[in-house]
């Protein structure tokens, strides 16, 4: 088994060439990262539900737009917080993942957290692979691996995110930003 290095915290950005269309043009930041798999959540995709109609309690700390997001196409009943804490420490009901982004115990009174809490933003499921199954992919060319930014979660467009992260890389990826939706039509 080769070693895995931790790519926590990091973005995966699908290619062009990914087909998967769970994964069109999405934005993934990786939660957790290590040899028994990866988990991330995906930050471009909002849905017409509002925050408020499903986990009522923490509609008012839901940041711009106050919808959940789709996450991922795993256990899409299932609900995940991640907020922006700036600081050395989180207060109790939140983990850091990387820098001053971390997870909501969504369990926990929001009033516990309110005060400190920077940005919220609610994601109903996830993207999981298996050992190795990223790496994978990442050998196929299906991903861009590239360091994240905590206004990333909290795009307040998030339907531009895949372009605009890219946009700001200092390579040939921010050339692939201009690549069009559907190439057939140039």
């Amino acid at each position: 088994m080769t070693e895995v290095t931790s790519l926590t915290g990091r973005l995966l950005v699908a290619t062009p060439a990914l087909t998967d269309p769970n994964f069109d043009r999405a934005v993934v930041l990786l939660l957790d990262h290590d040899e028994e798999g990866s988990l991330g959540i995906v930050l471009n995709r909002p849905t017409p539900v509002d925050v408020g109609d499903v986990l009522e309690p923490w509609a008012a700390l839901a940041g711009e737009p106050g919808v959940v997001f789709q996450g991922g196409p795993v256990s899409l009943d299932a609900a995940l917080g991640v907020a922006v804490i700036p600081g050395s420490e989180g207060p109790l009901g939140w983990r850091r993942v990387h820098g001053a982004i971390g997870l909501v115990d969504l369990e926990a009174p929001p009033e516990l957290l309110a005060a400190e809490l920077g940005s919220l933003r609610i994601f109903a499921g996830y993207a999981g692979w298996g050992p190795g199954q990223l790496e994978n992919e990442l050998e196929e060319g299906a991903w861009y691996v590239v360091e994240s930014e905590p206004g990333d979660v909290f795009a307040p467009e998030p339907e531009r995110l895949w372009r605009s992260v890219l946009r700001r890389q200092r390579s040939e990826l921010a050339m692939v930003a201009t690549y069009p939706d559907d190439p057939s039509l140039n």
